[in-house]
């Protein structure tokens, strides 16, 4: 399993994550695209990279309550000088639970839209957010053209994802999914064909308010599969094949400094 979205950059993690990590392979979890959302995140997730190389696959973005269009260009910036080392641009994209309406919103949309010219030149996968704004983030990435895009825990109706599945976009899921009905609903809607694991570790697990870690994609797995009505290796098979889709030669990645 790839865990396709995690925050090991979090001070939740900053006493034992060799131990995360060790649990993680212990649980089937062969490699984590360690997410960032700030400029000193990514770089932060170089070094854990470099640490365990493994193990750690690094992005880099900024996240969307962050309306900082000089922190953007920054990070855009850097991301073209550690591109061949990346795995995804992200966490990117809008978020209209916390940014109401107004300018903010207008400087939230310019920001992701240079994210998406981005990922479509260095050629990445845009790893993306969309809380309380699933249809309209959706809507956004396909005017501009957004061709390798996962949307991380999506929060909205399944109907308003199968636009972005009918595009090729994936859908990747989290623990909770043990405990949202929102997210089984989207689960038995959505075929198979464009279904990830994630943990947005340390949130989203099975327990609220517990650390979440990566090992937990587990769960995300077998409550997939009792949700579809699959054979868990059935269904680990598939999900190995649509990360293969979405991030071809992740293993080959390597890591440098984090200057």
């Amino acid at each position: 399993m790839i865990d396709t979205h995690a925050h090991l950059c979090d001070p939740a993690f900053s006493g034992d994550l060799p131990a995360v990590l060790e649990r993680a392979r212990a649980a089937g979890v062969r490699r984590v695209v360690a997410v960032g959302e700030s400029l000193a995140d990514a770089r932060r997730n170089l070094e854990l990279a470099a640490a365990h190389p493994e193990m750690v696959a690094p992005a880099a973005g900024l996240f969307p309550t962050r309306l900082d269009l000089d922190e953007a260009d920054e990070i855009c910036a850097w991301i073209r000088r550690h591109r061949d080392r990346l795995a995804a641009v992200g966490e990117v994209g809008l978020d209209h639970w916390k940014v109401r309406g107004g300018q903010d919103r207008e400087l939230q949309e310019e920001i992701l839209s240079r994210f998406v010219q981005l990922a479509l030149e260095v050629d990445l996968p845009l790893n993306v957010h969309s809380r309380s704004a699933g249809r309209a983030t959706i809507d956004f990435l396909l005017a501009r053209g957004a061709r390798r895009v996962q949307m991380h825990a999506f929060d909205g109706r399944a109907a308003s994802a199968l636009a972005g599945v009918e595009a090729g976009y994936f859908f990747s899921v989290p623990p909770s999914v043990v405990r949202s009905p929102q997210k089984q609903k989207l689960v038995r809607r959505l075929p198979l064909s464009c279904l990830l694991l994630e943990t947005d570790s340390p949130v989203l697990g099975a327990e609220p308010g517990a650390r979440n870690e990566p090992a937990q994609a587990i769960r995300a797995l077998r409550a997939i599969a009792e949700l579809k009505g699959l054979d868990p290796r059935a269904l680990r098979e598939a999900i190995a094949a649509n990360e293969s889709r979405l991030y071809p030669g992740l293993d080959r990645l390597t890591a440098p400094s984090a200057r």
